[in-house]
Order: C-alpha cells, then sequence, then structure tokens
C-alpha cells in the first residue's frame, strides 16, 4: 500500500467515524437537550454521558481527518481553510461537551435537591443547555458547510475522487450555511424538518466521500507525494531513476 492510498483510507475511515458519531450522539443527548427537569433526576444521565463521549470522539475524528488529508489538500489555498475550519468544528464540539458533563456533574453532586437549590439547578441547566446548542448550531452545522466549501473545491479541481462526490458537497454548502444562519435569526429550529432537508446534501457528500476513499482511495492523479504536480510533455519519456 503506497502512501497516498493509506493517506485515503485514513481520511475515509475517519470521515466515517465523524458520520457513525454524531447519529446516536444527537439521539443520546435528548435527555438533556429536550427535558427541562433533567438536572433534578429526569431522564438518564449515562445517557448524556455517553452521548458526549461520543461528541469527544467526533471532535476528535474532525482534527484527524484535517491532518490527515493535509498533504493533499494543502496543494490548494482551500486545503489550509479545511484544516482550520475543522479545528475550528472540533473546537466547538468540545465545549458543548463541556456543558453536557457539568451538567451530569452538578446532577451527581446536588442530588436530592429540593425547593430553591431545586430551581436554581434547573436555571443553570438551561443556561448550560442554551450554550451547547449554540455550539451545535455552529460546530458540526455552520461548520460543516465550510469544511464542504474548501474540501470539496480541492476535491473537484485535483480530480481526486469521481466529481459528482465533491459536487453534491458544493451544492448542499449553501444549504447547510444558509440554513445555520436562517435557525440564528428564529426562523426555524436546526432539528426541524427544513433544517433536516438542508442536511441532507452535506451529510450525502460526507458519507460517499468516507465510503470511497475508504474502498477506492484517490483517482489517479498528477499529484504526487512531494506536494508538487508532474507534467511530462507528450511523446517524452520520463526519467527513470539509475
Amino acid at each position: 500500500m503506497d502512501a497516498m492510498r493509506k493517506i485515503a483510507l485514513a481520511g475515509g475511515v475517519l470521515y466515517l467515524v465523524t458520520f457513525i458519531t454524531s447519529i446516536p450522539a444527537l439521539a443520546l443527548k435528548d435527555s438533556a437537550r429536550n427535558n427541562l427537569d433533567f438536572m433534578v433526576g429526569s431522564g438518564s444521565a449515562t445517557a448524556v454521558t455517553w452521548g458526549a463521549v461520543l461528541d469527544v470522539v467526533l471532535a476528535l475524528a474532525c482534527i484527524g481527518c484535517g491532518v490527515v488529508l493535509y498533504p493533499v489538500t494543502k496543494r490548494q489555498v482551500a486545503g489550509l481553510g479545511y484544516v482550520t475550519s475543522r479545528l475550528l468544528e472540533a473546537a466547538m464540539i468540545f465545549v458543548g461537551c463541556l456543558t453536557l458533563f457539568t451538567m451530569v456533574t452538578l446532577r451527581h453532586d446536588m442530588a436530592g435537591a429540593t425547593g430553591a437549590e431545586a430551581a436554581s439547578l434547573v436555571v443553570t441547566g438551561k443556561s448550560l443547555i442554551a450554550i451547547h446548542n449554540w455550539t451545535f448550531l455552529l460546530g458540526p452545522g455552520l461548520m460543516a458547510g465550510v469544511n464542504a466549501v474548501c474540501l470539496g473545491s480541492v476535491m473537484y479541481r485535483l480530480r481526486l475522487v469521481p466529481r459528482i462526490i465533491p459536487l453534491v458537497g458544493l451544492i448542499g454548502a449553501p444549504l447547510l450555511i444558509a440554513s445555520s444562519f436562517a435557525t440564528m435569526f428564529g426562523l426555524w429550529d436546526q432539528t426541524s424538518t427544513v433544517s433536516g432537508v438542508a442536511t441532507i446534501p452535506v451529510a450525502l457528500w460526507e458519507l460517499s466521500l468516507g465510503l470511497w476513499l475508504t474502498f477506492k482511495g484517490f483517482t489517479p492523479s498528477p499529484v504526487i507525494e512531494d506536494g508538487q504536480t508532474t507534467h511530462t510533455p507528450q511523446g517524452v519519456a520520463a526519467p527513470v531513476a539509475a
């Protein structure tokens, strides 16, 4: 297995990890996100903890995608943007994880609270969930669209995968970004039907890219491992090492 195939395999597996972890994490965190009484004992703290753990794995995989694919993406200016956007997305996810772990800790340490203490716990929980929801919007929401623009443009220009794959991402990215801004201004919720539809193209782009890189690798390209692009004139044989 050559170096470029290893890069493609690692990048593909990491993309699949981000896809696999994000879906169950959303469901597991529901006990806290949509339960005003979570802080006073309602819902499953274990489910929320596992949801936060999956988000940690998701954030690490996001960073991994940016780092592993950088030897390829650096050939385009957008490649640096991709690494940066992935790091920013991961940072947002980590902040969201901290809010969830904090909620679980407070719930455990103040178990049995009543009266004013219980009321203050509920208010604290609502504040932490508000922070988490904004990190969820800016991280896996907005930044996922930015990621698709940056990496999709690199893959499309260098033809490292069939062009239909990055094209789906480039079409879906503006939809997801626009949906994220619409959510910021209260036009609809991030988990609404409209938002879900706007997310589908980017989700398909990430899944198809992960599967292609894992099982197929990069499409043959003049891009080589040292970061240069070689062009052999027609009719002239490439030099052979002695």
